[in-house]
């Protein structure tokens, strides 16, 4: 799995944090029956950008913590060869801000806010209480493989 990493100036990543990131990708292509060599891409970027795009995309006129533009409608089609999963994009001012809420690291939000991210790409979503709850197991499970775990939250 490559994660393509677009960092905007300013943004600056805690250490060990790409090769977690990779992991947590690479584990939820495994889950998923997916080719290891798909790629998504991650901007970290700030409260700004990121309301821009929500406000573009979504036409919601603030910003958020964590967006994702899946490139693909069927996953399930696309078992070999060059899968681009699509574009997972994080306000590291929102992800900064969260994680003193919530009382746990910058790091922590980051690897839950990107494996969120990777599976609304995958097509999971939480408009309804099982979907959320499907979609919540997945991330504590995708969490466990860097030793992050979310209970509660």
């Amino acid at each position: 799995m490559a994660v393509s990493f677009n960092i905007e100036e300013g943004q600056a990543l805690p250490p060990n944090l790409l090769a977690d990131l990779e992991r947590l990708a690479q584990e939820a292509l495994l889950r998923h029956n997916l080719p290891i060599e798909a790629e998504v891409s991650l901007m970290l970027c700030t409260d700004e950008t990121i309301h821009a795009l929500n406000r573009q995309w979504r036409s919601v006129d603030s910003p958020t913590d964590v967006l994702s533009f899946p490139l693909l409608d069927d996953l399930q089609l696309r078992t070999e060869g060059e899968l681009l999963l699509g574009d997972v994009v994080i306000s590291m001012e929102r992800a900064a801000s969260q994680a003193a809420n919530f009382g746990h690291s910058l790091k922590r939000e980051l690897l839950y806010l990107f494996v969120h991210g990777i599976l609304h790409l995958l097509g999971y979503d939480h408009l309804n209480d099982a979907e959320r709850q499907e979609m919540r197991e997945m991330e504590e499970l995708l969490l466990t493989v860097v030793e992050v775990e979310r209970h509660g939250l």
